[in-house]
C-alpha cells in the first residue's frame, strides 16, 4: 500500500506541475503545440533531452548488456558526449538560423520537396518500427519486476506485461497529443531529477548488499572478482571492438543526436541559440554520469546472481527488486513510469509534429490551418500509439538482447540519413536524386549484408557496427560523385534567417572541446583500472 501511494502521490505532483506550467495555452496553435511556442530555457532542454534519451530500455537494455558483456557497453552512452558536442557547434547554429521546425525541413531547402516527404515518411516508420514498441516493452517489464503485478493479480507474468504496455501506452499518448511539446519538457525535467537520484542509488544499495551492509566490503567484493568485467576498451571478438568507436559507433551517436527528429526537437523549441546550445552542452556534461546507473549495476547483478539468468534483460529488474527498500519502491515506480512516458511522450509527439507539418500541410494541404495541421498531427499520433502498442509484445525473446536489437533495426536507415544530411550540410551541389538513391541503396545495403547475410561484405567477417560504417562511406563517396559529375546548376535557396540577431554562446566551443576532453579521459582511467 505504500509502494502504491507513494507511486501515485509522485506521479501526480509530475501531472500537476506540467498542467500548472501550460495551462491558459492554445494547444490548437501550431508554434505552441510543436516547438512550445519557442520559450524553453538550457536547463529545461537539458533535463528533456536527458529523460527523452533515458528511459527504461536503455535502464533494462544497457545493463542487461553489461551484465553479458561488461563495460565495454560503456561506448553506448559515452560516445554521445562527443556527439553532443559536435550537435552544439556545427549542426544546431545551422538548424537554428533557418527557422525550421523538422529536421526534413531542411533537406527540402537542400535537395527537393519529395526528398522531405520520403525523409519523414521515414522518420515515422522508425519511430513506429524501432523505438516506441522497445519503450513500451521495456516499461512494462520493469514495472511487473517492481511490483510484481502478475502474482497480485494471479495471472501470467506474459499478460501482466502485456496489459502494462497496453495502459502505459494509452496514458501516455493522451498526455503526449493533448499537452504539447511545453507539457513534455517540463514533466521530463521533474521525472529526470527523480529518475537520476534513483538511478543512482540502485548501485550504491547493490554494493551495500554484496557487502552484508558494508559499503566497503561489498566494493572489495565486486572488484577481487570482477574487475575485468571493468574494462572499457573491447577486443577484436568482443561485443563491441574497440575498432568500432570510430565507425558504426560514432555515426549512430551522431545521427541520433544531431538529426534524430525526437531528440532535436526539445533544441527547436529552445528560447535562444545559446540557450539551445548550453541545454546540449549540459546533457552531455549529465550523461558521463550515465555508467553509473546504466552500466554499473549490470556487473553488480552479474556478481549477486551469476551469470546463470536466462535473460540478460532481466538483471536490472531483479537487482532493483533484490536491493530496494519497500519504502523506496513507489517513488522508483514513479519515475521509472515517468521515464517511459518521456520517451514513449516524446517519440509520439515528435511524429505528430512531422506528419502535421512535413505530410499533411507539406504535401497533402499546403493551405491547412494551424489548427487543421495540429488536429492531423494528434489522429496520426493516436494511429501510431495503438500500433506500437501492438507490436511491442513481439520482442519478448531478441536474442542479443533488446538494446542491441534496436539499434541493429536502426541502421537500417539512421545511416543513410546520416549521410544524406551530412552531405547536405557539406554543399548544395548534390542533386536531390543523389540522396534518393543513397536513402534506398543504403538501406538495402545494410538489410542484405548485415541482417541477412550476416556481416559479410566481399566475404569478410566484420563486426555490425563496422558494416554500417562501411555503408555510410560508400553512400558519401556516391554523393560526392554524383554532385561532380551532376551538379546542380542554380542551387536551392536557403530558408530565411528565423532571427538574424541571435548570438551563439560564447563558451560553446572551450565546453564542447572540455566534453570531449572528460571522455578520453573516462575511458583511459577506466582502462587503467581494469587492469589493476
Amino acid at each position: 500500500m505504500l509502494a502504491l501511494l507513494t507511486f501515485l502521490l509522485f506521479t501526480g505532483l509530475v501531472a500537476y506541475y506540467a498542467w500548472r506550467k501550460t495551462r491558459g495555452e492554445d494547444h490548437d496553435d501550431a508554434q505552441v503545440f510543436f516547438l512550445a511556442g519557442r520559450s524553453l530555457p538550457w536547463y529545461i532542454i537539458a533535463g528533456s533531452l536527458l529523460l527523452t534519451n533515458l528511459s527504461t530500455e536503455q535502464l533494462i537494455g544497457l545493463n542487461g548488456s553489461a551484465y553479458r558483456f561488461g563495460f565495454i557497453v560503456i561506448a553506448w552512452e559515452i560516445v554521445a558526449v562527443i556527439a553532443l558536442a559536435v550537435m552544439a557547434v556545427v549542426f544546431f547554429p545551422r538548424y537554428w538560423r533557418r527557422g525550421i521546425a523538422t529536421v526534413p525541413q531542411f533537406l527540402e531547402l537542400r535537395y527537393d520537396p519529395t526528398t522531405r516527404k520520403i525523409v519523414s515518411g521515414i522518420f515515422l516508420l522508425t519511430i513506429c518500427v524501432g523505438f516506441l514498441p522497445f519503450v513500451l516493452y521495456s516499461g512494462a517489464v520493469a514495472l511487473e519486476g517492481l511490483f510484481q503485478i502478475s502474482d497480485q493479480l494471479g495471472i501470467p507474468p506474459t499478460a501482466s506485461i502485456t496489459a502494462l504496455i497496453w495502459a502505459v501506452g494509452l496514458a501516455g499518448a493522451v498526455y503526449a497529443l493533448f499537452g504539447g511539446l511545453k507539457a513534455v519538457a517540463w514533466s521530463d525535467t521533474l521525472n529526470g531529477i527523480g529518475l537520476l537520484a534513483g538511478g543512482l542509488l540502485i548501485p550504491f544499495l547493490g554494493i551495500l548488499a554484496l557487502g552484508e551492509g558494508s559499503w566497503g566490503a561489498g566494493w572489495h567484493r565486486l572488484l577481487a572478482h570482477q574487475r575485468p568485467q571493468f574494462e572499457t576498451l573491447g577486443a577484436p571478438d568482443s561485443a563491441i571492438p574497440m575498432s568500432t568507436l570510430f565507425t558504426g559507433m560514432l555515426l549512430l551517436n551522431m545521427y541520433y543526436w544531431c538529426m534524430n527528429q525526437t531528440i532535436v526537437q526539445r533544441t527547436f523549441g529552445a528560447r535562444s541559440l545559446a540557450d539551445g546550445q548550453q541545454g546540449l552542452l549540459a546533457t552531455g556534461l549529465l550523461k558521463l554520469l550515465g555508467p553509473l546507473y546504466l552500466v554499473l549495476p549490470g556487473v553488480i547483478a552479474l556478481e549477486m546472481f551469476g551469470a546463470d539468468l536466462a535473460e540478460g534483460d532481466l538483471a536490472y529488474p531483479l537487482l532493483v527488486t533484490a536491493v530496494l527498500p519497500p519504502a523506496l519502491i513507489g517513488f522508483f515506480g514513479a519515475v521509472l513510469c515517468g521515464a517511459i512516458l518521456s520517451s514513449y511522450n516524446s517519440a509520439l509527439h515528435s511524429a505528430a509534429t512531422l506528419f502535421g507539418l512535413d505530410i499533411y500541410r507539406g504535401a497533402w494541404r499546403p493551405a491547412a490551418s494551424d489548427r487543421q495541421a495540429v488536429r492531423a498531427g494528434r489522429w496520426f499520433g493516436a494511429g501510431l500509439a495503438l500500433a506500437a502498442m501492438i507490436c511491442a509484445p513481439w520482442i519478448a525473446h531478441a536474442p542479443d538482447g533488446l538494446y542491441v536489437l534496436m539499434k541493429q533495426l536502426a541502421a537500417i536507415f539512421n545511416i543513410p540519413l546520416l549521410a544524406v544530411i551530412v552531405m547536405g550540410l557539406v554543399s548544395a551541389r548534390h542533386p536531390a536524386w543523389s540522396a534518393k538513391v543513397a536513402l534506398l541503396g543504403g538501406a538495402l545495403f545494410y538489410i542484405f549484408v548485415s541482417l541477412l547475410g550476416g556481416n559479410r561484405p566481399g566475404g569478410y567477417e566484420v563486426h555490425w557496427l563496422h558494416v554500417a560504417g562501411l555503408n555510410f562511406g560508400l553512400l558519401v563517396v556516391f554523393m560526392f560523385v554524383a554532385g561532380w559529375l551532376f551538379p546542380r546548376t542554380v542551387p536551392r535557396p536557403d530558408l530565411p534567417t528565423a532571427d538574424s540577431a541571435a548570438q551563439p554562446w560564447r563558451g560553446t566551443k572551450p565546453a564542447a572541446l572540455g566534453l570531449v576532453v572528460l571522455t578520453l579521459l573516462l575511458y583511459a582511467g577506466l582502462h587503467r583500472f581494469a587492469a589493476g
